[in-house]
């Protein structure tokens, strides 16, 4: 019987990060701080809500450098400006489909998902978070492709830098 401490390589390969992913988190997070240089451009940091008691771990949150609480356990998703996710390099995207039903929810006003897997190579922006009968879902959703440039609030994102996964993944 394997140990509770026992790690799994296959798992932990298909999980973890890959290059293009993090390439991709950089180059955004970059063009976001140079149009506004007042906001930070944060990645892998804690973001809950104090509302829904909803905690998420977004590849990039945008938040004005003013709203920062640098003694907090976690950024308050009401002071989030925009959050960007990029798609796992699997099929797998219950995580991404999971937070654009709870991002609404938290009060993340833009949720801007980079999807770089070979067959989609497409950037999706949500935005106008409205009550409904069914919940707080994004309003707007507007599709891009790889090499267009994508309108996401104030933010004009060139998204010709991006990376889209090797075709033998």
């Amino acid at each position: 019987m394997e140990g509770a401490n026992h790690r799994r390589p296959d798992l932990l390969t298909l999980l973890s990060p890959t290059a293009p992913h993090g390439l991709n988190v950089v180059r955004l997070r970059r063009q976001i701080e140079a149009q506004t240089p007042e906001v930070m451009a944060l990645s892998d940091t804690n973001m809950g809500d104090p509302l829904t008691g909803l905690t998420k771990v977004p590849d990039l949150m945008v938040i004005a450098e003013e709203a920062t609480d640098d003694t907090a356990k976690v950024v308050n998703s009401r002071d989030v400006l925009m959050v960007v996710e990029v798609a796992p390099r699997t099929n797998s995207l219950t995580d991404i489909r999971d937070k654009l039903h709870d991002y609404p929810r938290m009060g993340v006003p833009l949720y801007v998902v980079v999807d770089p897997r070979k067959d989609k190579k497409a950037v999706t922006v949500h935005s106008d978070p409205s009550e409904r009968p069914d919940g707080t879902r994004y309003r707007k959703k507007v599709p891009y492709a790889f090499g267009d440039t994508v309108t996401a609030g104030r933010w004009t994102l060139d998204t010709t830098t991006l990376k889209s996964y090797p075709a033998d993944w």
